[in-house]
């Protein structure tokens, strides 16, 4: 009968050994499925936050937020339309650059509030992009980035014309609909 407690103990530290490993290759899984649906951003929010839980907890906040949203493919229209606008702004870059990359700015919003998503300040439009464009919410930074320094006049013209570049890459997936119907199936 001596074995009884015995054996109870090495049933609890098997149950709690058990229990650990389940959770670390849980955490692991978490981990590698965020880590290939934000790319870079997973390191960049990592990284700000300077712990792996805290960031991890600001992705799937952005993941349970943006399903919150209507994101929606421009209709046919509209999709001209933008393409249309872009055009007109990318052909005075030469003729205005900083005039340019301002609208250049205005016009990815605009398209991203055609598509659904939220205007609120650019920080929470980077994190809201981010979930379903991570491959190219970095340029968004970049380009928003420049546009600041812009402002306080500290952008060569090929700053800016780096910024126009990055805008296009948003620009272009925001109208991309063949990627739009697949993140939304």
């Amino acid at each position: 009968m001596n074995s009884s407690p015995v054996m109870i103990g090495v049933l609890v530290i098997a149950v709690i050994a058990i229990a650990a490993i389940a959770f670390g290759i849980s955490r692991k899984r978490r981990s590698q499925k965020l880590r290939e649906r934000f790319g870079p951003e997973y390191d960049r929010v990592v990284k700000h936050e300077g712990d792996v839980r805290k960031g991890e907890g600001v992705l799937e906040f952005r993941e349970k937020r943006r399903e919150k949203f209507e994101i929606r493919p421009l209709s046919p229209a509209d999709r001209s339309s933008f393409l249309y606008r872009w055009n007109d702004v990318q052909s005075r870059f030469v003729d205005d650059p900083k005039s340019s990359v301002t609208q250049a700015d205005s016009l990815v919003t605009d398209a991203m509030q055609s598509r659904g998503y939220p205007i609120g300040d650019f920080e929470q439009r980077a994190g809201d992009i981010s979930v379903d464009h991570p491959s190219v919410v970095e340029n968004y930074r970049a380009a928003h980035a420049i546009a600041l320094r812009h402002s306080r006049g500290q952008a060569s013209t090929e700053d800016l014309r780096q910024a126009m570049v990055h805008y296009r890459t948003l620009f272009q997936e925001l109208l991309d609909e063949a990627q739009s119907n697949r993140r939304s199936a």
